[in-house]
């Protein structure tokens, strides 16, 4: 260190640099660490001949992917995604399917239960009287509707029997009701609002067919329309078909259990017994 007068002289960081004893010089501690990294950045810098451009440079082993592999990668994770997605989707579309036709055989079973039910229990009681002719009605039907008397299910039997009716409008299978007691043909529901009861819908077509006897005693043909009012059929049967292949409609004849028995007791003028039909000369035979 140079001295000037009485102060001490520090030397200056280029003449320490360029001094051949710089590595044994001790560094006062005036100069503080911000100096001394900056002088030991010096050195190795040196040290390695380089310049700070050049230790920043990447190593060409170091570098990322070609443009081709990263498409390719690409090209295979969107094949991977879209398969993943089709067996998704086909997984989702196969449960819906399954769901819709547990529900569709669901429907039918109720409906054809309640068809079952209702039928079978009609009753042989006139819910209409012709004073004209003297025809009681006690089952009026043809190929799209039909009207009969039975007792309602569960808490809806109260106040006796209900006149009932099925009708096919278009795709539609409906059920209403009336009580038998102050029933009017003219009006049916009595002003009433209520609308009829949604049984099944979507269908492609339906009628119903009615069986009885012939005049042999002896079962007849299946008719779309049932002329004998004054009795109940012995079968009833519901035809529907559907335009899916899946839905399907199992046969259903439906046994009207009072309708073995003979014309209604309420009708008028019906026909002697053959048994006790009066033969010629004034006795039976």
């Amino acid at each position: 260190m140079k001295r000037r007068g009485s102060a001490v002289m520090r030397p200056d960081s280029s003449e320490i640099m360029n001094s051949p004893e710089r590595f044994a010089l001790p560094l006062p501690r005036a100069w503080g660490r911000g100096r001394l990294f900056a002088a030991a950045t010096s050195k190795r810098t040196r040290a390695c001949n380089c310049t700070p451009k050049a230790r920043t440079a990447i190593p060409r082993t170091a570098r990322g992917f070609p443009l081709l592999e990263v498409l390719i990668a690409i090209t295979l994770l969107a094949l991977l995604m879209a398969m993943a997605f089709g067996t998704l989707r086909g997984a989702v579309g196969a449960t819906r399917s399954g769901e819709r036709l547990i529900s569709w055989t669901n429907q039918t079973r109720t409906v054809q239960e309640f068809l079952r039910r209702q039928l079978g229990h009609a009753m042989a009681i006139p819910f209409e009287r012709l004073e004209d002719i003297g025809e009681n009605r006690v089952f009026e039907a043809d190929r799209s509707e039909l009207r009969f008397v039975a007792p309602m299910p569960g808490h809806l039997s109260n106040g006796g029997p209900h006149v009932q009716w099925i009708t096919i409008a278009g795709d539609q299978l409906l059920f209403d009701h009336s009580q038998l007691n102050g029933f009017d043909p003219l009006d049916p529901k009595a002003n009433n609002p209520r609308d009829p009861v949604l049984l099944m819908e979507g269908f492609a077509s339906a009628h119903f067919e009615y069986r009885g006897l012939n005049e042999e005693g002896e079962l007849d043909d299946w008719t779309p329309d049932w002329e004998n009012v004054q009795q109940l059929p012995l079968l009833v049967r519901v035809v529907v078909e559907f335009e899916e292949e899946t839905r399907n409609w199992p046969d259903l004849d439906i046994p009207v259990l009072a309708g073995s028995a003979m014309p209604s007791m309420f009708s008028v003028g019906r026909p002697p017994m053959r048994g006790n039909r009066p033969q010629p000369g004034g006795g039976d035979r």
